[in-house]
């Protein structure tokens, strides 16, 4: 049994249930879309009080269970006018199942700045959050720590989410207090800078009840058993993180280059060195003394994340990950990583999307404002974004408005939401993903980044993205990290049982793909209420019309291909 909060943070009245078993399954993007219809958010102004702000946590929350301490945080996205979930790693989710605290949701808006404490003895203090206002995470997260003890998690809307700009995200402490792990995409920073809300504080306690401890425990050890065996941990996500995905995009041809106008930084085959990935930052950061194996939450085997240290072997930022390699990195000319890393540090300070604002950058160097590979141009935009200068806030609206703004045409969104590091003329599966979620132009609503595609048809590929897409829907709607997905998936019977084990329930193995089809569909039925039509899933047209070198590929499907794939779906 958990407890879930509605809080009127205009009066500061707080309303709680109690939920259990099956109503502890469905959390994470399935709560955040399923509530939101019930609420009416569809319709509402996504900054204004009358949009809700979700905070959900899985069954699993608190416990060693390997990736399973994921927070989803979800409203209508101020960004793209859509649904949106985004979630991240850290000790927030971890927190809020040792409070046994199944969600909240933030109602309303207060009228002074406060900080929310939620305490051991099941208690919400109204803090004033004054001394923290326009400090950057790092600083802000240094005095909440100093406040309130080091026995916390914390969740932070950053200086760009104070004043409402749409690429802040909230974020979340890692196991080492660092405010460093997001849930970056949408804008849901910016709701919660609109709600007044500067920081969320959960008092760590312990690990929450199981209605059978034994089992769950045993599911415990034997979860981390199977990611241990699993070629995919062991051989990718360990040695290399997610870092090691730019390598293979760059061999591919599908990784964004100079505001996506090449898919490829460096030909490795004609003796050239790429930089910017993890066959060569694994390296040369262990050389260093920096950590390449890191787990971002408590428990998790996985170790995706790293530290990333200078030459002196001084951390410069935690944690460097493909996505921002890509869009902060090589989508702005990069080739250093060490120029990557500090732009990375000073971003986790701000708070914001490093997908977002590395596209946003390559829009205003494909304007003219900047040269694609000048990192200090890219630094002196992003003090100018986070200090809130008048010309930083028309840049914290994001890629769409800003390239609307300075007349740019190429310009890579979908539903106002910049595209991900993976170039549709080339990973067309993911890039079908990204034009028919509800979620924007998001690669985890159902990533297929090594599938090679141009021998398959649209009915086949419809039919990969379709599957990838229930299969994250119902991982992100379980609170686990998808990046365990080749151990869940095959085993899903297992899944069912550890979930009875722990909640008391009677799941079998078709539970999973039902989650997953039911969460696509209230997505998909909260953008049509919100106004979307086939329109929306409609790539820009450069995608169509300039070839990608090296592969000289061009985009080869429309948002009306896309669009009626959910009707595929069994009822």
């Amino acid at each position: 049994m958990r407890t879930y909060y509605d809080i009127q943070l205009g009066d500061r009245t707080i309303t709680k249930r109690e939920l259990a078993g099956e109503d502890l399954v469905k959390v994470g993007r399935n709560h955040i879309a399923r509530t939101l219809l019930e609420l009416g958010a569809a319709t509402v102004d996504p900054l204004s009080p009358a949009n809700p702000l979700i905070f959900s946590a899985g069954p699993f929350a608190g416990s060693s269970f390997s990736n399973a301490n994921r927070t989803s945080v979800g409203c209508k996205s101020p960004l793209t006018g859509g649904v949106k979930e985004a979630n991240g790693g850290g000790t927030f989710g971890y927190g809020m199942g040792q409070l046994k605290i199944a969600g909240f949701t933030l109602h309303g808006a207060s009228a002074d700045w406060v900080v929310l404490h939620f305490k051991k003895d099941g208690t919400l203090d109204f803090d004033d959050a004054r001394p923290y206002l326009g400090k950057g995470n790092f600083e802000a997260n240094r005095m909440l720590l100093a406040q309130y003890g080091k026995k916390v998690a914390t969740a932070l809307c950053g200086p760009v989410g104070e004043y409402q700009g749409l690429i802040a995200g909230i974020a979340f402490t890692d196991k080492d207090l660092r405010p460093s792990r997001l849930a970056a995409r949408g804008g849901v920073g910016a709701v919660l800078g609109n709600k007044k809300v500067k920081a969320i504080v959960l008092d760590l306690d312990k690990i929450p009840p199981f209605a059978d401890p034994k089992k769950t425990n045993a599911s415990i050890k034997d979860y981390s058993k199977m990611l241990l065996a699993d070629g995919i941990v062991t051989n990718f996500y360990q040695p290399l993180g997610t870092m090691g995905m730019a390598d293979v995009q760059n061999q591919m041809g599908g990784l964004p280059v100079r505001n996506f106008s090449a898919g490829q930084l460096a030909d490795v085959k004609a003796g050239e060195t790429y930089k910017m990935g993890g066959q060569f930052i694994a390296p040369l950061n262990t050389g260093r003394g920096g950590e390449q194996t890191h787990a971002c939450m408590p428990g998790c085997v996985i170790q995706c994340s790293n530290v990333y240290v200078d030459a002196s072997g001084k951390e410069i930022v935690s944690p460097v990950e493909y996505e921002t390699l890509g869009l902060l990195g090589s989508n702005c000319g990069l080739t250093d990583p060490d120029d990557l890393a500090g732009l990375n540090e000073i971003a986790n300070d701000m708070g914001v999307d490093t997908i977002e604002t590395g596209a946003t950058l390559g829009v205003l160097m494909e304007a003219g404002l900047g040269r694609f590979g000048d990192a200090k141009f890219m630094a002196a935009c992003l003090r100018e974004m986070m200090q809130g200068t008048p010309q930083g806030k028309i840049w914290a609206q994001g890629t769409a408005r800003v390239g609307e703004h300075y007349k740019v045409r190429r310009v890579p969104v979908i539903k106002k939401q910049a595209i991900s590091a993976y170039d549709p003329r080339v990973v067309e599966a993911t890039g079908i993903s990204m034009m028919a979620t509800a979620q924007g132009a998001d690669h985890t609503a159902g990533n297929l980044p090594r599938l090679k595609t141009r021998e398959m048809d649209l009915n086949a590929l419809l039919e990969q993205s379709l599957v990838a897409q229930v299969n994250c829907a119902a991982t992100d709607s379980l609170g686990l990290c998808i990046f365990g997905r080749s151990v869940t998936e095959p085993n899903t019977e297992w899944l069912a049982n550890a979930l009875n084990g722990a909640l008391g329930t009677s799941l079998t193995k078709e539970f999973f793909p039902a989650l997953g089809r039911e969460t696509l569909k209230l997505e998909h039925e909260f953008n049509r209420r919100a106004g979307f039509t086939e329109k929306d899933d409609e790539l820009p047209a450069f995608f169509y019309n300039e070839p990608l070198a090296p592969t000289n590929h061009v985009a080869r499907f429309h948002g009306q291909d896309v669009h009626g794939m959910y009707e595929r779906l069994p009822a």
